[in-house]
């Protein structure tokens, strides 16, 4: 009898745990996708003692579907980086700081003092994954939104999240879209990470010869693990936004182009004809992702690289000469945010 309660009890905390919301558990492949929407339309020219500022938001999604097309994990984040310039055009901006996202900065992002909810961006972005488990990605898509002003043209209007989520979500449904056509099989899926690293180290100061020019390198891991931590699988891609200046401080490109990231930009990206080996980034990308494929996550981490940082292994040498360093951060920190 005490046997037979025993194993009643357990098999009702196994219900119970499936239950909560956010809990995963699959039969079988998945797909893994990774997706983001990069905007530059908050850029700022140069305007008598206001100096120019640089902006580059990219909203980037990491999804786990199931074989019904239903969402069994996601993960949400915005890299918002700004690089400033003096009077003179000069980049003011430590090249060489950490630039946090919205997750990461946590309640240091300030949106709760501002907030009609009191409630921090991360906090609010938590209870739109939270929603997103279960449903379809077309059910998400149509989600009934409102306008709360010009700056927030969809804010969801379901019952719900009107008391958990006031932020505008049209750029986290395009990104989720997005990494949803994008996915691929993985197995043996346990838990997803998403990592991201940002560069402006190749932002320029304005010369004699040449204007300023800033440059967000927003660098993007989606990646599934096995029970043990193994890389089940990877989704990898950057997105670099430059936003160049004129003589006179003003922004000299459409701030309202799409910014295509590497892998949309395939053959576009100019790789080839540059490559020791003859092939383009998404080529030598997409060869790196595979070779992580079934790895622990140290593995990656101790990969022997050149001065340069491209992979120094028989391997890799004539698959992928590009560098390598700050997607293998990327991944080590999907790892570290794993769920």
């Amino acid at each position: 009898m005490k046997k037979t309660l025993t194993i009643v009890v357990a098999f009702s905390l196994l219900v119970a745990i499936l239950a909560v919301p956010g809990c995963k558990r699959a039969q079988g492949p998945v797909k893994l996708g990774l997706g983001s929407v990069t905007s530059i339309a908050k850029s700022r020219d140069a305007s008598g003692d206001i100096p120019a500022t640089a902006q580059a938001d990219t909203t980037v999604v990491a999804v786990i579907l199931d074989s019904k097309g239903k969402i069994l994990n996601v993960n949400i984040d915005t890299a918002q980086t700004t690089v400033g310039f003096d009077a003179d055009m000069q980049v003011t901006s430590d090249k060489d700081a950490e630039i946090k996202t919205k997750k990461e900065l946590g309640f240091a992002y300030g949106m709760n003092e501002r907030s009609e909810i009191g409630k921090e961006w991360h906090e609010q972005i938590a209870a739109l994954e939270d929603w997103m488990i279960g449903k379809t990605v077309e059910e998400v898509k149509n989600m009934k939104v409102k306008e709360r002003d010009a700056s927030h043209p969809s804010v969801p209007d379901v019952p719900e999240l009107t008391s958990s989520v006031t932020i505008t979500v049209q750029d986290y449904i395009a990104a989720l879209e997005e990494a949803a056509a994008n996915a691929v099989e993985v197995k043996n899926y346990n838990s997803l990470g998403l990592g991201i690293i940002v560069s402006i180290d190749s932002s320029r100061d304005a010369t004699d010869t040449a204007p300023a020019m800033a440059q967000v390198d927003t660098i993007m891991a989606a990646t599934a693990f096995d029970k043990d931590g193994n890389i089940a699988g990877t989704v990898l891609d950057t997105a670099q936004a430059r936003i160049p200046y004129d003589a006179e401080g003003k922004v000299a490109t459409d701030k309202n182009d799409a910014v295509k990231t590497k892998k949309e930009l395939k053959e576009d990206y100019g790789m080839r004809d540059r490559s020791d080996i003859g092939k383009e980034w998404y080529e030598q990308v997409e060869a790196f992702e595979e070779w992580m494929t079934g790895k622990p996550i140290n593995d990656v981490v101790m990969l022997n690289v050149t001065d340069r940082g491209n992979p120094d292994i028989p391997e890799l040498t004539s698959s992928v000469t590009i560098t390598v360093t700050e997607l293998i951060q990327a991944v080590q920190e999907a790892y570290r945010y794993k769920r």
